[in-house]
Formats: C-alpha cells, structure tokens, sequence
C-alpha cells in the first residue's frame, strides 16, 4: 500500500474500561481536517467494529467510508485508529463495481438455471407419478423394471413408489427375491 503521510488527517487512541466500555482517550487532528469525523461520537463504533466478537471470528485492520478511512492497531485492551484521506479511491471504486455488476449477473443467471433446473425436475417427478398409476393399472411391475424405464435413482423412485403408496394409489403386489412388484390400486 502506498500512501503519504499526508493522507492521515487525525489519529485517535480508543481505550476500554470494564465498566463504561470503549472510550476516547486521547485525539490529535492534523492538517485542518474540518472535523470529517467526530471521534467523540464514534469511540464506541470504532471499537466495536475492529475489536468486537471473539477471537476466531476475523476483524478488519481498515474500514474504508465515502470520504474517510480508518487504520487501527489493537494493543491490549486499546485500539489506535488512524483516519486517513483516501487518494484515488473514485476510480477503484468504480473498476470495483464492474466487478461485482457483472458477478452479481453471473449468479442471478446460475440461479436462474438452477431453479429451472429444480423446477423442471419437480415438473418430472410430478409426471411420473401421474404415469406409473396408469401404467400399472391392470399389470404389476418391480422397482427395477421401473426405475429403468424412467431413467430414475434408486432413491428416487423409492421416494415415487413411498409417495404414491401413501396416497393409496399403488400397493405392494408380491415380492420376487428382494424385488417389490407393484400395481395400482
């Protein structure tokens, strides 16, 4: 990262008390920053922000707001913020959205394949209860002959034949070996 110490327009120490929690301990503005930020009032946000949660959950070294940002080092219970004046971020910011423009699409466009994909398969399954009825009606047909013919897993059709069962439109005709004939009801 490059930058100049120009870039930094303040510098803040934030301490913790047990009881009162975060809290301002000492500030220096530099440079005439015309309060960008009032440190008072964010004490608390900023450690928060860096020092909040527990120790496995990551916490950033910058956050980076539209006209500011802020570098802090956690030492002990205290945290230093430096709050900077960001150089050139405009343009990053704008290459950046692309990016996530153009992310954002390529997952609205994968989602929409898979909830077509998801809706297509619902729509299968559906059918083939509708057809196993009829095409048992007066017949009877074992869970292999039928997953075949539908081109279906074996959990699947498992799945059908249970539903359809349950339904009490098909019913268990015999059992060959370890294959179920079935037939409709």
């Amino acid at each position: 990262m490059n930058f100049s110490e120009k870039e930094i327009f303040g510098a803040a120490l934030i301490g913790f008390d047990m009881i009162d929690g975060p809290f301002l301990k000492w500030k220096k503005e530099y440079d005439n920053s015309k309060n960008q930020v009032n440190l008072n009032d964010f004490a608390m946000n900023f450690y928060l922000a860096f020092r909040g949660g527990n120790a496995s959950v990551k916490k950033p070294r910058a956050i980076l707001y539209d006209k500011f940002y802020i570098v802090a080092f956690p030492k002990d219970l205290e945290l230093c913020c430096l709050f900077m004046k960001p150089q050139n971020v405009d343009n990053n910011i704008k290459q950046l959205d692309k990016i996530a423009s153009r992310i954002v699409t390529e997952m609205e466009v994968n989602e929409d394949d898979q909830s077509r994909n998801k809706d297509s398969d619902e729509d299968t399954i559906e059918e083939i209860m509708r057809l196993i009825p009829n095409l048992l009606n007066g017949t009877q047909m074992t869970t292999p002959e039928l997953r075949r013919y539908f081109k279906l897993s074996n959990s699947q059709i498992w799945k059908v034949m249970s539903d359809l069962e349950n339904a009490q439109m098909i019913k268990r005709a015999g059992k060959k070996g370890r294959s179920i004939f079935w037939t409709a009801i």
